[in-house]
């Protein structure tokens, strides 16, 4: 347990307001914020599952997915568990409703255990990470300074202050992008559009962002829906990797699971808009491999996570010699 950063007294009753994401819960003494995270005890709040690890595993960096980092590497990755999204179609709802066994884990052995399995970082995911800010800054620190990457994948629901501070350490973000629409969020995730939007505009000015929109059955899945969001991201950065990722019936959601068709149609659409789109969750022809929009050279080949390099050579397409939006040295 660690004493919370981001937070004020609030009254004369005890309670306090979190200001690490935009739901700025207010806290009453013995309550934990909506996260699950962050805990009133008397009158102050503490990360209380501080180092507490649900799941630890090697996994291919395009589990991720990060297609544009190191790919056909591993890392090591690691999850906690709570949330400060409610989706109903969650694909870890067992994790975000912390019914599961959890360990006690440190910065320090995180990293050895990196380290000793020749991982190329730590990759803070499975739940949202944002959550365990404290832990997760105190292992992104000093796993920097150890030559360690560190990846976020992560929601991003985040407020400005805490994600300037950790910025600077993180190297790749995978951020789940669930719809363009303000009110999907609303109704499917109990929380808001605009601080994910404004998340993803200012961090991927700092480090690699990939985004992955979930095609959800009858909801988020239309042409307009899906180029209402093509668009968006083609204006901020059309050199952005979106992966269109397939939607299976789960926790509260019984939509039927997504048509290959919705997502061969996401793909072509945004191919139109965007240098760099990817298909996922589900073995398809198309959306899988990395070609150079320059010249069209074949720079890695990907059937699920058998990932070969063909053609690129560091960062740059090896036939034409483009700088490419790859961290890959």
């Amino acid at each position: 347990m660690k004493k919370a950063k981001y937070w004020e007294k609030r009254g004369e009753a005890g309670a306090v307001k979190c200001f690490l994401c935009p739901h700025e819960c207010v806290i009453k003494p013995g309550k934990e914020g909506i996260c699950m995270n962050k805990k009133n005890i008397a009158g102050e709040l503490f990360a209380h599952r501080y180092g507490e690890v649900s799941a630890i595993a090697m996994d291919p960096i395009e589990k991720k997915p990060l297609y544009h980092f190191y790919p056909g590497t591993e890392i090591l990755s690691i999850g906690t568990v709570g949330c400060n999204f409610a989706c109903d179609f969650c694909q870890n709802y067992h994790l975000i409703e912390a019914v599961v066994p959890t360990e006690q884990i440190t910065a320090e052995q995180l990293i050895k255990t990196a380290k000793a399995r020749d991982s190329i970082g730590i990759s803070y995911t499975y739940n949202e990470p944002f959550i365990s800010f404290e832990f997760v800054l105190d292992c992104a620190v000093p796993a920097q300074e150890a030559g360690l990457k560190n990846v976020l994948v992560t929601n991003g629901y985040y407020n400005e202050k805490p994600l300037f501070e950790l910025l600077p350490y993180i190297d790749a973000m995978n951020i789940d992008l669930k719809s363009i629409r303000p009110d999907y969020y609303k109704k499917y995730c109990h929380a808001r559009l605009e601080p994910v939007l404004n998340t993803i505009q200012i961090a991927q000015k700092s480090c690699l962002v990939e985004l992955t929109n979930l095609v959800v059955t009858d909801l988020n899945d239309s042409d307009q829906d899906l180029k209402d969001l093509i668009d968006w991201v083609a204006k901020l950065n059309p050199e952005i990797p979106l992966h269109f990722s397939a939607y299976r019936p789960m926790y509260k959601m019984t939509n039927p699971a997504t048509p290959v068709e919705r997502l061969i149609r996401a793909y072509e659409l945004a191919k139109e808009r965007l240098a760099w789109v990817y298909v996922g969750n589900v073995y398809l022809d198309v959306g899988q491999d990395s070609r150079c929009p320059h010249c069209h050279a074949l720079l890695v080949k990907r059937r699920g996570y058998d990932v070969t390099v063909v053609d690129l050579k560091g960062s740059q397409c090896g036939k034409c010699g483009t700088k490419l939006n790859f961290i890959n040295e």
